[in-house]
């Protein structure tokens, strides 16, 4: 696979989960302490998000990392 494939497959669960959880882009970046344009960037594959970011992002949202990343 492809990285930008994973990129947009690992964005479209961000996505998904943060709209399970009626959080604005904003909203979820605030509680994961990232930019608010960051999170779309991940949302459209555009950012090869780090490990760190990841751990951020999936507390947020609460939900594991393997969540986020099953199927990748």
């Amino acid at each position: 696979m492809k990285k930008r494939e994973i990129l947009v497959k690992f964005g479209k669960k961000v996505r998904e989960e943060r709209k399970k959880l009626g959080y604005s882009q904003e909203v979820l970046a605030e509680k994961a302490g990232v930019h608010r344009t960051y999170i779309g960037m991940i949302e459209r594959g555009e950012k090869n998000i780090t490990l760190a970011n990841i751990q951020k992002v999936s507390k947020a949202l609460k939900v594991k990392i393997s969540k986020l990343t099953e199927g990748l």
